[in-house]
């Protein structure tokens, strides 16, 4: 029941509504938001992460076969690249473009650059053009300039806001660098994804534990005092769905078994202090004791719950299977009630009522990867 509900979902409201309402014909450039109604809502600034995740999964979309959706978000990587990239004469891609289609935010952004890089994997999947592996090689080649540290990780901004290391942009940095390797073979972007993968398990992790901190500061110490520090049961859940892929790309690699145990302690983590036993919904985020430090709950966390439940299920785990169905169905009637239309609700709070009054388009990309993941296992 719940595969046949994603796939029509996916390809007769959600794809439809993001590659239409959700696309500007006259700038070939993808908006960031819609209201509740399905319009377009003005924004200042048209961030380069939005617009590399919506081509990423267009370009998938076509690959998984929803149609003719790679044209489109081709067009706009192309839009993309003139104006974001080197548009002020520098290395590396701005941060967001204005209105009038000129830089409004010029640093560079870690997450961004990550972002872009991906984009480009999967525009060379889909099209075998390899002008967009000779971008995708240039960039990689940039964010070692810009962002690369003496004493190891990248920071996130140039100019740097401050000397925190955050594991978030590095975590998408590993996730491009993984599918760059896959769809190119080129052992560049798998030696890129070892070094970001080596620093998750001596830093990121907290040792002999499935806790992942969000922020630890410039010796690569947690951030905050014991018990107080970030933790996200979503990007454990994410990490731990790289760690797999990372395995499945590499098993001969030299911390193979380092990556298989932080694989599984991150999920485990993840589902025994950030997931709701009743609801089976994600919390936004914990402490590293396991204490919930927020009730709210954002979509994203869900569908990489889904993701990891749809690898187990595969896997042959019958616990992982039955959560699925709860899982999908809750989700369908919370956060992507068809009221929306291919639409949905970002965050809700510990009632179930909405905390936002728009639909990002952004979260289209972590919904799309949880759905194929559940697909794909079927």
């Amino acid at each position: 029941m719940s595969h046949d509900t994603w796939r029509r979902w996916l390809s007769e409201s959600a794809l439809p509504l993001w590659s239409e309402n959700g696309f500007d014909t006259d700038r070939s450039l993808f908006h960031e938001r819609l209201t509740f109604d399905h319009q377009p809502i003005a924004l200042p600034e048209l961030r380069l992460m939005v617009q590399a995740r919506q081509v990423s999964t267009y370009c998938r979309a076509e690959l998984d076969g929803f149609g003719n959706t790679a044209a489109r978000s081709l067009r706009c990587l192309h839009e993309v690249k003139r104006r974001y990239w080197r548009s002020d004469d520098a290395p590396g891609w701005i941060f967001s473009l204005g209105p009038d289609g000129r830089p409004a935010d010029r640093r560079r952004d870690l997450y961004a650059h990550a972002f872009i890089l991906l984009a480009h994997g999967w525009a060379y999947h889909v099209s075998q053009d390899r002008q967009y592996l000779a971008v995708a090689r240039e960039t990689s080649l940039e964010i070692d300039r810009i962002f690369l540290m003496e004493h190891g990780g990248y920071r996130d901004t140039l100019p740097p806001a401050d000397s925190i290391h955050r594991q978030n942009p590095h975590m998408h940095l590993l996730e491009a660098y993984l599918a760059l390797f896959d769809v190119s073979g080129d052992s560049f972007y798998l030696d890129h994804a070892r070094r970001v993968a080596s620093l998750a398990l001596d830093h990121f992790i907290l040792p002999g534990t499935g806790m992942l901190l969000e922020f630890l500061d410039s010796t690569w110490a947690p951030l905050q005092a014991t018990g107080h520090n970030r933790v996200e049961p979503g990007h454990l859940l994410e990490w731990s769905w790289l760690f797999c892929e990372f395995a499945r790309l590499a098993p001969d690699d030299p911390n193979i078994d380092r990556v298989l145990d932080a694989k599984d302690r991150l999920a485990e983590t993840a589902m025994a202090y950030g997931v709701n036993t009743r609801t089976l919904v994600v919390c936004d985020a914990i402490t590293e004791n396991g204490t919930q430090l927020e009730t709210s709950t954002r979509i994203w966390p869900q569908t990489e719950f889904l993701r990891i439940l749809a690898l187990r299920a595969r896997g042959g785990d019958t616990q992982a299977a039955g959560f699925i169905e709860r899982q999908s169905a809750f989700f369908f009637e919370h956060y992507a009630p068809s009221r929306l239309r291919g639409g949905w609700i970002d965050r809700l709070d510990v009632h179930g009522v909405a905390l936002t009054d728009h639909m990002p388009a952004s979260s289209l990309y972590h919904i799309y990867g949880g759905a194929m993941e559940l697909l794909a296992s079927r």
